[in-house]
């Protein structure tokens, strides 16, 4: 379950980093709050997933999922670049999510 609650927290996470861009500066009330809304609920669902499992794989999965996931978001929904070598270093962030994953028990 722990994991669970960590994947959904990445998930959170990765739309409260692109939520940023709809906010315009902290400018445009909705967005604004569904941006925060949605990180109070990632940082919440993080508290619940360390209380089993330890902080810095919780921390360091979190961080991936929310990093990667932002990175294809910014190319699928903003245009960002999308080059070689940039989708290569997201692919090693996910190799580590995976790696803690695999190494670290339920």
């Amino acid at each position: 379950m722990a994991w669970t609650l960590l994947i959904l927290a990445g998930l959170f996470e990765m739309a409260w980093a692109i939520g940023l861009k709809y906010t315009e500066g902290f400018t445009r009330p909705w967005p604004t709050a569904g941006t925060v809304l949605t990180m109070v609920t990632s940082v919440a669902l993080l508290g619940l997933a360390v209380r089993s499992l330890p902080v810095g794989t919780a921390y360091a999965v979190w961080t991936g999922i929310g990093a990667a996931g932002t990175v294809i978001l910014g190319i699928a929904l903003l245009n960002e670049p999308a080059g070689t070598a940039r989708l290569a270093c997201v692919g090693l962030i996910l190799a580590g999510v995976v790696g803690l994953k695999l190494v670290t028990p339920d």
